[in-house]
């Protein structure tokens, strides 16, 4: 199933009208797209990863927040990640609380609908957020995760395919096992 994607809107219509929509949208650039559902592949492993933050997460110095949560990446641009970790205080783009404008650490599983968007135009959209130290980008069909970490000279991409792997998240003083990540996950069925 595609990303089904609108005509041309302006934010100030988007932002309107999504308020009054059952299912998710982003909005890039004037082009909304439709958000689909998520697998049961996708859901447990967003599931484990929350799980694994709660046990190591510092909650006095972090906020977690879900696929709920929109994301204003630039003015033009709102997307729905699957986590985000802000440090700190949520600071959003208006009153109404519902345009998050700093996250610093944010997470995608990825979804045959969504991977491209996720490992390319997504991850375009993060580098250029200047709270974001890190991406994090999870495969659901197979072990395998990307972290993207911002470093003085630039960023930095660290591979992880093997389930004894360990990813590292110093920013946040969390570290957890691929293993972890992907517990109860039948990788014939997913």
């Amino acid at each position: 199933m595609a990303i089904n994607r609108s005509p041309l809107m302006t934010i100030e219509d988007y932002l309107e009208w999504e308020l009054k929509q059952e299912r998710k949208h982003e909005y890039i650039d004037g082009v909304v797209y439709e958000m689909p559902g998520v697998s049961d592949a996708h859901d447990a492993i967003t599931v484990n990863i929350i799980y694994l933050f709660m046990s190591c997460l510092d909650r006095l110095r972090f906020n977690l927040r879900t696929a709920e949560m929109r994301v204003q990446v630039n003015p033009s641009r709102y997307v729905y990640p699957d986590l985000t970790i802000v440090r700190g205080r949520p600071a959003f783009a208006d009153a109404s609380e519902y345009n998050l404008i700093n996250p610093f650490v944010v997470l995608e599983v990825t979804s045959p609908t969504s991977e491209d968007r996720d490992r390319l135009e997504k991850l375009g959209y993060y580098y250029d957020v200047p709270s974001i130290e890190a991406y994090l980008i999870v495969d659901q069909r197979r072990v395998c995760a990307e972290l993207y970490t911002r470093g003085d000279s630039g960023w930095r991409r660290q591979i992880h395919t093997e389930l004894n792997d360990v990813i590292s998240l110093p920013m946040l003083d969390c570290e957890f096992p691929l293993d972890q990540v992907y517990l109860g996950i039948d990788f014939e069925v997913a």
